[in-house]
């Protein structure tokens, strides 16, 4: 089986309902994405979505230049051979971010498992076919909003609720905090969880995480920039709540191999968009599992890279939940249906490969430009 073409589109899709500071004053207009699609010469094809920041015409251009020609020609099932080759390539002279190779590698991966008829977390190796599902939110400016969604968060039956805080005012956001916990009272069954992408201090990680163990949080994400290793095991150290993180780490597992080593997070963060692919995700979990450790999946945003991810948590043993943003219904586009999640459970599709369809129509409005 050989790749024998790699189609890659351009596509926006303006923001519904999400206002200009959901993602903490980046002016947020709208979803940039790629639909990478790889096809063989033995008639299978499989599609993904990739992230593409700021700009997918951008991003289009460099995967049309550099990955595709790096991909047509081989096997999707020498994945493993791909990765390192890539990493060569990579080093040499493409320089691309990291982001870029993850839907080529999944593609690969959907390919074997079509192949062998499977769903793709069976093909990988079946952990488990169901996670506890929990909600991340937006940045509100508000306090009370906070406390106001994590209720209707348990009402829709999910299993836990993090915050995302504006970064701006420390009493503030410790604020929020306080107000979630209070709303939600201390029921065992509901987890909380924060994460101020990186906004503190290591002073102000450290009082913010005492006063997130007084509110009985389960964990504190990302308190720090994650390239910040030292800060981050001092701090580690210090508190009893696990602190989460490295998940815009690079070159995984390789740059996440020193802070597991050394304990500079409790959990490891990863997933399929970001980590490069699946098989950078493997890897990364791997190795958080030789140490111990749990490699908590990050959300990807678009909802197939999300079910992608699922396959991959119901692959694995060391990761607690399967994370979706909320309003859920500002993120459920690209999938001929929505994610299979009831009752805070997520259940993995049983079709092979991803066991859904993307909804191409959807795809074809979106769609800017094709290479």
């Amino acid at each position: 089986m050989k790749i024998s073409e790699v189609a890659i589109r351009a596509c926006f899709r303006p923001a519904q309902g999400l206002s200009e500071q959901a993602l903490r004053g980046s002016a947020f207009r709208g979803f940039d994405f790629l639909v990478i699609t790889l096809r063989t010469d033995t008639g299978l094809a499989a599609s993904m979505f990739g992230f593409a920041g700021r700009s997918a015409r951008g991003a289009a251009h460099q995967a049309a230049d550099v990955l595709r020609p790096f991909f047509l020609g081989r096997d999707p099932l020498e994945r493993e051979r791909h990765w390192h080759e890539w990493r060569v390539a990579d080093r040499w002279w493409a320089h691309l971010p990291g982001h870029a190779y993850g839907p080529f590698d999944i593609c690969c991966a959907l390919l074997g498992a079509q192949d062998a008829g499977q769903p793709l977390y069976r093909y990988l190796g079946a952990a488990r076919s169901t996670l506890p599902v929990y909600a991340s939110s937006m940045v509100h400016e508000r306090a009370e909003d906070y406390a106001a969604e994590a209720l209707a968060v348990r009402a829709a039956g999910l299993v836990g609720y993090k915050l995302h805080t504006p970064g701006r005012d420390f009493e503030q956001d410790l604020r929020a905090h306080a107000m979630v916990r209070e709303a939600v009272g201390d029921d065992p069954g509901f987890k909380l969880m924060s994460d101020p992408v990186g906004a503190f201090d290591p002073e102000q990680a450290l009082r913010f995480g005492r006063a997130l163990e007084r509110l009985d949080y389960h964990w504190l994400e990302e308190p720090l920039a994650d390239e910040h290793a030292h800060a981050l095991r001092e701090l580690t150290r210090a508190l009893d709540i696990p602190v989460v993180g490295a998940e815009v780490l690079g070159n995984r597992p390789y740059s996440a191999a020193d802070y597991v080593a050394q304990r500079a997070v409790d959990r490891l963060r990863a997933d399929v968009s970001w980590s490069g692919g699946v098989t950078g995700t493997v890897k990364t979990a791997h190795l958080a599992e030789a140490f111990g450790m749990n490699c908590e999946l990050h959300t990807t945003i678009f909802a197939p890279l999300e079910l992608a991810n699922l396959h991959l948590a119901a692959a694995l043993r060391n990761s607690e939940f399967f994370e979706i943003l909320w309003p859920r219904e500002d993120f459920e586009f690209g999938l001929a249906g929505v994610l299979p999640i009831q009752q805070g459970i997520a259940t993995v599709p049983e079709g092979p490969g991803l066991g859904m369809e993307l909804d191409w129509d959807e795809i074809d409005r979106c769609t800017v430009a094709e290479l």
